[in-house]
């Protein structure tokens, strides 16, 4: 049912005793997190009312369902490199020039291995490239709806891979059924973490984005062991096994923060056009920057995941353990996300920010380091860096969203953050095997990636100065009517004073 009905003990009562007002200003002392919410209009006389976030109780089964979430969806698609390989062998031959062909668009995140087809290409970028359409889907029908409708419909372009005979289906079997299906679940998992967490929300987050990482690190073993025992279509009907559990982990996403108004007064049963495109994200300058800086930084951001390894084999030779380096940005990736999940729950407001400067920072020179690491112990050295931050970036999205536009409207900011992620992360990589291509090296390419992250980084830290000059404003506008209501009452005391003056001298 639509996130709008929450029943039972998670509706928010209209009247408050005084004595439970004193005890939740007592609480708000205490540091109990709150946000401020206005009961529909339809209930006259109704005060303005404190939502305050659980902390806990049900919300650690949402975690781990939304944990596994992450992990199931982005573990599938960043081992897709194990599957390639069989594919190859299935559908072709590994040494098929056309078919190596599709390969040469491959985009893939962190720990994905180097060699993707273009199924799993399209796969993932139709995760990111849906996500406006989720956002909108999760705003009307709720989180739990779309979660579990998503889950299966990729449950079903998952199964009906398994069955295909030849590899152009599967571009429509996988790469866009299977991948919409993903994206419908996945984006949910991370907006109904703010209906049960505020303070922990940082904490909760980083456990959460560590599923993927655990699932990555993981799956790779699991795949090559079922490849090898069982084949390419079984392994596929044993993966349609994680996704029905995203079936049932979707069913806990129980919303609890009041949803907005609806055109009830109208008797309109199709929700208005500022819900379905929610404009109320796009006023705020803070949003805007950061929707802008992030996609900036994200040209070159992924370009060293995706080329780092055919950059090793080159630079020393085919026998050394490149394996290590991706094992290496896989634990840190994880480790980073529980640490900077955790401090983020420290630092205040749209400061957190400061945190995903840091981490752009870091990534865009460890990028420029690359072609300068002479020994392998040097790369390690890079890659345990790379993969901290990696952490770092991908844990404190959601935090920062709400931060940025509130409980309400984040379903949407994350979306269409989500979905001007893709163009870069689509782009960048095959930019950079071009100049491989026509210098003969990738070190030209290593140190141009790295100036992206550096300047998308820059871009964001006019946010927190953005944000501190709109509440200075707001807190003078609201100073300016308290004074103005002030004066008015008492120019209409003085009035009505010498009215009965004058009515007493008569």
């Amino acid at each position: 049912m639509p996130e709008c009905d929450p029943a039972g003990k998670d509706e928010v009562p209209v009247g408050v005793p005084a004595e439970e007002k004193q005890s939740e200003e007592e609480r708000k002392e205490n540091g109990d997190s709150k946000v401020s919410v206005s009961e529909p209009p339809a209930a006259p006389g109704a005060e303005e009312v404190e939502f305050v976030h659980p902390e806990g109780g049900w919300g650690w089964l949402v975690m781990l369902a939304a944990m596994w979430c992450n992990g199931s969806v982005f573990g599938i698609q960043n081992a897709f490199g194990i599957l390639f390989l069989s594919l190859l062998r299935e559908f072709g031959s590994e040494d098929d020039e056309d078919l190596r062909f599709k390969t040469d668009f491959s985009h893939v995140p962190s720990l994905c291995v180097l060699s993707a087809a273009l199924v799993g290409s399209l796969s993932m970028g139709m995760i990111f490239f849906c996500s406006p359409i989720v956002s909108i889907f999760t705003d009307i029908l709720g989180c739990r709806v779309t979660a579990v409708g998503g889950a299966a419909v990729g449950l079903v372009g998952l199964l009906a891979s398994s069955f295909v005979t030849s590899l152009g289906p599967m571009y429509f079997t996988y790469g866009i059924v299977f991948a919409c299906g993903c994206s419908f679940a996945y984006q949910p998992s991370l907006v109904i973490l703010g209906h049960y967490f505020k303070k922990r929300l940082g904490l909760v987050n980083g456990i959460v984005t560590a599923g993927s990482s655990i699932f990555t690190i993981t799956l790779p073993f699991v795949l090559s062991g079922l490849l090898e025992k069982v084949g390419l279509q079984n392994t596929m009907r044993v993966l349609c096994i994680l996704m029905f559990i995203l079936m049932l982990a979707g069913l806990t996403y129980k919303p609890l923060l009041p949803a907005k108004s609806s055109n009830s007064r109208t008797g309109s049963r199709c929700p208005p056009m500022s819900q379905i495109f929610n404009i109320n994200i796009w006023r705020s300058v803070g949003y805007r920057i950061w929707a802008f800086g992030v996609p900036a930084a994200l040209y070159g951001y992924f370009v060293p995941y995706v080329h780092l390894m055919k950059h090793v084999e080159e630079r020393f030779g085919k026998e050394a353990s490149k394996e290590v380096l991706l094992m290496c940005i896989g634990i840190t990736s994880c480790v980073g996300r529980l640490i900077f999940g955790r401090v983020a729950d420290y630092v205040n407001g749209v400061n957190k920010v400061y945190l995903q400067v840091t981490s752009f920072f870091v990534i865009g020179l460890m990028s420029m380091m690359i072609p300068l690491c002479n020994i392998f112990g040097g790369l390690i050295a890079v890659c345990l860096l790379m993969g901290l931050f990696d952490g770092c970036f991908i844990c404190i999205m959601a935090p920062i969203a709400f931060e940025l536009v509130g409980d309400k409207d984040v379903s949407q900011a994350i979306g269409f953050l989500l979905g001007l992620m893709s163009v870069p992360m689509t782009v960048g990589p095959p930019i950079a095997g071009f100049l491989r291509d026509r210098l003969g090296s990738y070190d030209v390419a290593f140190y141009l990636a790295g100036i992206p992250p550096i300047f998308g980084g820059a871009v964001l830290c006019l946010i927190p100065w953005v944000e501190a000059r709109r509440k200075r404003k707001e807190k003078e506008d609201a100073l300016n009517k308290e004074q103005g209501q002030l004066l008015a009452g008492q120019k209409h005391d003085h009035e009505k004073a010498q009215e009965d003056a004058t009515s007493k001298t008569g």
